[in-house]
């Protein structure tokens, strides 16, 4: 009996410890589980990084090497005299800026076509899209001619004074140039980066970096031959970019994507000309914005040290924004190419990771024009007190840097994926419906001054930013790989009839 109830409990306990075991077992089991897929989500983020990157790195250094060719020149204005800086300053972050803005946004078609067709293997169209790139942002860039040519009475309309206007019509007739090479600059670049040819980007722009730096040392700051001759110099270095960028497509450098001029580029010009106006608005907005804080400022009687501040603090706002802007040319070659591919969830993880990216970097920045305002604004001018109002700035320019690191990636998804008109009537609304009006308010109305237009219009960017993750949230993924294939099949169909 008593040895029953003995093999009994051995039974029981073996039985117990059976169990524990197998718990045992089965937690390290999902321990294990739960390890393999952070290394593989891990793994996963780590190849999405390198493709962003890719694309991302030549981008942002192509876009600061060229912005960087204005900042050279501007410094080098900044030193002649306080009203050259004004001029130089209102030219390039005004007018060129309005230029930049709509003809980058046109560009930017390419990245959705050219990047769809190369994610669907449709190489032989990616040549027929530059060209007519090109067609189309011609004729927008002889009809923004009149806004360089009579810049002087539109200041003046505007409210700068008398001086400052004749002296920046001077200068923006002399950028016209300039002007011009956008078209074929942007064009080259979208064409390029489409295809994952990167690395001749930032070699182009290196070399025009390197070129104009010397030219513009030589010419204006020893032989000083003035504020014509700075911007004459920003013409030749910006040239001296797409001359290269052409010569390496024309040369052999894109055996698969080109295959000579043709006249099929002069096919199927509307489509195309309706997804690059939308893309060109939805980019101009977006870049114009802040750049309305020196028309304001101007209009509301600030003085020349404000307006060369707000110039230098837009100019830093707009150098820094080369990088969300390379963050954007990553986010549309990505996911048009996972489109393309009809590869609807590695679309949106690639958005995914170029939003952590791009607000990571915009956080750096917050705390590097935080900590020193004062050596950044140095390098346009050693006026002390221009310097005292950009470090009083310091905090509202840090946070629109912040803020604004957001918006590139969601705009980025709609350049992607082609829903840019939807993009640039966000824009519309919350920038020039809201932001700016906004601005106005507190800045003359409320009496706030510079100051408190710049706060409205940040809510301008709040609201874009939440209208734009509304949608971005809501976006049909899978619907759009079947609009990407059926879009590409319709313009392959226009260029054989």
């Amino acid at each position: 009996m008593r040895g029953d109830q003995q093999h009994q409990h051995l039974l029981l306990h073996h039985h117990s410890h059976g169990n524990v075991e197998v718990g045992r077992g089965e937690d390290e089991s999902e321990i294990k589980n739960e390890e393999s897929n952070l290394i593989e989500r891990d793994k996963k983020i780590s190849v999405e990084l390198q493709k962003v990157w890719r694309i991302a790195g030549p981008s942002i250094f192509c876009r600061f090497a060229m912005f960087s060719l204005t900042i050279i020149t501007q410094s080098l204005a900044g030193h002649l005299s306080d009203l050259d800086l004004a001029a130089f300053s209102i030219s390039t972050t005004l007018l060129i800026a309005i230029s930049f803005g709509f003809l980058i946004g046109m560009a930017t078609a390419l990245e959705t076509l050219c990047g769809q067709a190369y994610g669907a293997r449709q190489h032989h169209m990616l040549g027929i899209y530059l060209q007519r790139s090109c067609v189309v942002l011609f004729g927008c860039a002889i009809l923004l001619l009149p806004m360089f040519i009579f810049a002087t009475p539109l200041l003046k309309i505007l409210g700068q004074s008398a001086e400052v206007a004749e002296r920046t019509g001077l200068v923006a007739r002399w950028l016209i140039p300039m002007h011009l090479s956008f078209v074929f600059q942007f064009s080259l670049q979208r064409y390029l980066q489409s295809q994952l040819k990167t690395a001749i980007i930032a070699w182009s722009a290196a070399v025009a970096l390197a070129v104009h730096a010397i030219i513009s040392w030589l010419f204006v700051y020893k032989i000083g031959i003035g504020v014509v001759g700075a911007a004459l110099t920003l013409d030749f270095s910006w040239w001296l970019s797409v001359f290269i960028l052409y010569g390496y497509v024309v040369y052999g450098g894109c055996p698969m994507t080109w295959n000579g001029f043709s006249w099929q580029a002069f096919t199927g010009l509307w489509d195309f000309f309706k997804l690059a106006l939308a893309s060109g608005f939805m980019v101009l907005l977006e870049n114009m914005y802040y750049r309305l804080l020196i028309v304001a400022s101007g209009d509301a009687g600030s003085s020349h040290v404000t307006v060369d501040a707000l110039s230098i603090c837009v100019t830093l706002f707009g150098w820094e924004s080369m990088v969300p802007l390379g963050i954007l040319a990553a986010t549309g070659v990505r996911v048009a190419i996972e489109l393309g591919a009809g590869n609807a969830s590695g679309a949106k993880f690639a958005a995914k990771v170029c939003m952590l990216t791009s607000f990571v970097i915009g956080l750096i920045f917050f705390l590097l024009i935080v900590a020193i305002p004062d050596r950044l604004a140095m390098i346009f001018t050693p006026n002390s007190s221009v310097l005292s109002v950009v470090r009083e700035l310091a905090v509202l320019l840090g946070s629109t840097i912040l803020l604004n690191s957001i918006p590139p990636v969601l705009l980025g998804i709609a350049v992607g994926s082609g829903w840019q008109a939807l993009a640039a009537y966000i824009n519309i609304g919350s920038y020039y419906l809201v932001g700016f009006p906004l601005g106005i308010l507190i800045g003359r109305v409320l009496k706030f001054g510079y100051k408190g237009i710049w706060v409205g219009m940040l809510g301008g960017s709040v609201v874009q930013i939440l209208l734009l993750a509304v949608v971005s949230i809501k976006f049909g993924w899978e619907k759009e790989v079947r609009k990407a294939g059926g879009k590409h099949n319709l313009m392959n169909k226009a260029v054989s009839d």
